[in-house]
């Protein structure tokens, strides 16, 4: 009985190209500063064949990713990023209670730009960089947020957030709270034992959530969505049972 790849699932394939919903801490591509790291292309092909990159997403980041399954879907699908057609939709748990309803940052990021290899702003050198926010709903000392971002720079809702005063749960670049969270910390009756309690959640809470696209070979408009991982929904649910906001509801 074939192993079952636990570090991606497959939301949709055809023959011009595949969506799967990665886990966080995976590389979508060969990456310049660790060459060694586990790599979703390379273990998709073994299920797939070849595959080639149309778009990146963060590796801290889970969710949704799609590969063309040949060059012609390739170029198609890659020009409707470049032409900004793509509508992307993420979720994210972050610190505090933004005063905001909605948001549109409007801030031009420069990729590399500090020792750290974080995204920078840069009004000089930095290129255009457009993102939506919305605020979905505040649970206790978290607040659940839409992003759509227009543009695709590296870390780009991450940086957005943070020149804003918010940062992402668990962000181990741009944020200087790397709390993990623990239920014993949000639930007023919480009776388990401190010693043996894992964390709810403890990586970046940052999920790309839907994706619509122009299939490459009709041109009709297709939509997908990503499920939570794990750790994620564990933490939804619970934000949902104790504050009553649910950011999937």
């Amino acid at each position: 009985m074939p192993v079952k790849n636990t570090n991606y699932s497959v939301i949709y394939s055809d023959d011009d190209f595949i969506v799967l919903n990665k886990k966080s801490g995976i590389l979508i591509a060969a990456d310049r500063y660790n060459e060694d790291a586990p790599r979703l292309d390379l273990m998709a092909q073994e299920e797939f064949g070849k595959l080639y990159a149309v778009h990146r997403i963060d590796k801290d980041t889970s969710g949704l990713i799609i590969y063309a399954r040949t060059l012609e879907a390739q170029r198609e699908l890659s020009m409707q990023f470049e032409k900004r057609e793509v509508q992307k939709t993420y979720h994210a748990l972050v610190y505090g209670h933004p005063l905001w309803e909605t948001l549109d940052v409007d801030l031009p990021l420069q990729p590399d730009g500090d020792s750290r290899h974080r995204t920078v702003v840069n009004k000089k050198f930095g290129k255009p960089s457009f993102t939506s926010f919305r605020l979905i709903g505040t649970c206790g000392p978290y607040s659940w947020i839409e992003a759509k971002p227009k543009t695709g720079r590296t870390h780009q809702i991450r940086v957005h957030l943070a020149e804003k005063g918010l940062s992402i749960v668990c962000d181990p670049l741009y944020s200087g709270n790397q709390k993990p969270v623990r239920l014993s910390e949000i639930k007023k009756k919480w009776n388990g034992d401190e010693y043996e309690e894992r964390p709810l959640l403890s990586r970046l809470a940052l999920h790309a959530y839907k994706i619509e696209i122009k299939h490459p070979k009709t041109g009709e408009a297709v939509s997908f969505t990503a499920p939570y991982p794990k750790d994620m929904d564990a933490t939804r649910k619970q934000l949902a049972k104790i504050f009553g906001v649910d950011p999937l509801a």
